[in-house]
């Protein structure tokens, strides 16, 4: 299979690119809505590769260490939202 393809394309209102037909039938990850990352290689070379999440969350540990933090005590006895309301209205 030819991995290179050249075709020429033109760059809409708002940096609007539309893939065409002809490239997006060989790809099996471009469908709408997909997820990319598009990366600037070089000063005239933009590459585009779906979007891959480099490490799977370990929800457990995160719960974890959510419950830990929810845990400490501070000295403020009293509403945080209120707490937050009257620092932001003093700080205008």
């Amino acid at each position: 299979m030819n991995y290179q393809s050249q075709i020429v394309s033109v760059i809409r209102q708002r940096g609007q690119l539309t893939i065409p037909d002809s490239i997006r039938e060989n790809v099996d990850w471009i469908s709408a809505g997909s997820v990319v990352t598009v990366a600037q290689m070089k000063p005239d070379t933009i590459v585009i590769h779906p979007y891959k999440q480099a490490k799977v969350t370990d929800w457990d540990d995160l719960w974890k260490k959510i419950e830990l933090a929810r845990s400490f005590k501070g000295k403020y006895k009293g509403s945080l939202s209120k707490f937050i309301q009257q620092d932001r209205e003093s700080r205008r």
